[in-house]
């Protein structure tokens, strides 16, 4: 069965850090882009961070830039995201997507052509 499954959501005080995961199944990543999304009540989807399937290029969006990292771990076909110095504003549910080569990440964080996509983790930054 072909899925993404994130974890590593929760509750956290602002300043603090969660990584989140997107693990594959049934696929392997290795030929894909993988993006990061996230999406709070009555607002728009918005793409977080996106990473390229070859040289790992990366996009951030502006409001997660230098907090936020992206990193890909091939081997155990999983992608992370590590969210430092977490805001209120940071709340959400974040979901990853996929999605094949020749995605480049900027393109994917903004405009994902893809229908695989994980069913979300909720993350809250409240104190």
């Amino acid at each position: 069965q072909v899925q993404l499954v994130e974890s590593g959501g929760g509750l956290v005080q602002p300043g603090g850090s969660l990584r989140l995961s997107c693990a594959a199944s049934g696929f392997t990543l290795d030929y894909y882009a993988i993006g990061w999304f996230r999406q709070a009540p009555g607002k728009e989807r918005e793409g977080v961070s996106c990473i390229s399937y070859s040289d790992n290029s990366t996009y951030y969006a502006d409001s997660v830039k230098g907090r936020f990292t992206i990193s890909r771990d091939n081997a155990k076909n999983t992608v992370y995201l590590q969210m430092n110095n977490l805001k209120p504003e940071d709340t959400a549910v974040y979901s990853c997507a996929a999605e094949g080569r020749p995605a480049g990440p900027f393109r994917l964080c903004i405009l994902p052509l893809t229908d695989r996509w994980g069913q979300g983790t909720q993350v809250t930054v409240s104190s």
